[in-house]
């Protein structure tokens, strides 16, 4: 299996280990992660602005380039693939953005969306699945908890980014199970840290581990549940009846407790 690749700035600078590791890992599983050349920065945070097209160049570069070889993109921090994916999306259903685009970089045949682009997490799902990734452990990491973080930017918007469940997500605790290791699963483990408006909003930031929580109770047992309300009161870190546990009040929460909602006791802290 070979893929076009895309690195991005952080891979190249505070986490090097993760681009190292991740190309050894590919290459145990005989994959080929094949660097696009001359990749530019594709500056870590989806332009929002309509009209704003010099920003997302540097993703159709990476896009086009990975078209032209025949080959899907893979790419392996979250933020990288966040941008990417959505500048993507522009590209194959935004009339105005693809067309300006296009007319600025002149390639020689137009770019219209037609690159797949997959994070590394989703190759080892969909393409080596963890059963035989599973396989080719030599040292697994029996006895260690590990405890997934996805935030915000590989899950939603959801419908567009397709990657998980953004309330109950499990891919990378799958992976861990597939690694040898057991998965935590903890409330805040699909929360947004804050990190998009750290430096212009800190204040905003700060209160993203401030704010208002909600007081959440287990008052009905999960026996005999479907299936789907058993996995949100398990990621919503309930373990047993009468348990109680404390969560951010947000639109996240707030889901989670709608799906659950005659499982739950509910107050505000």
């Amino acid at each position: 299996m070979k893929y076009s690749y895309y690195p991005g700035c952080t891979l190249r600078t505070k986490a090097k280990d993760l681009d190292v590791y991740a190309r050894a890992s590919a290459a145990a599983l005989g994959i080929e992660l094949e660097e696009i050349e001359d990749w530019q920065c594709c500056g870590g945070v989806y332009p929002l602005g309509s009209d704003e097209i010099a920003t997302k160049l540097s993703s159709v570069r990476a896009l086009n380039a990975a078209k032209e070889k025949g080959q899907e993109l893979v790419t392996m921090c979250s933020a990288c693939h966040h941008v990417i994916k959505r500048v993507n999306d522009d590209m194959k259903n935004v009339e105005d953005i693809r067309t300006r685009a296009n007319n600025y970089m002149e390639l020689e045949e137009p770019y219209a969306g037609e690159t797949v682009v997959l994070h590394f997490l989703e190759v080892l799902r969909d393409r080596v699945g963890f059963d035989e990734l599973k396989k080719k452990v030599t040292n697994p990491l029996k006895g260690k908890k590990i405890g997934a973080y996805y935030g915000c930017l590989l899950l939603r918007p959801s419908k567009l980014l397709s990657f998980d469940d953004p309330e109950n997500p499990k891919i990378i605790e799958d992976f861990i199970r597939a690694i040898g290791a057991e998965p935590v699963i903890y409330p805040y483990r699909n929360e947004c840290c804050g990190g998009y408006i750290s430096l212009k909003e800190k204040e905003m930031a700060e209160k993203k581990v401030t704010d208002k929580k909600l007081k959440i109770t287990l008052v009905k047992s999960t026996i005999g549940q479907v299936p789907k309300s058993r996995a949100t009161i398990e990621a919503m870190g309930l373990r047993k009846l009468n348990q109680t546990v404390e969560l951010p009040d947000n639109a996240s929460t707030r889901g989670q407790i709608q799906r659950v909602r005659h499982m739950v006791k509910v107050e505000e802290v």
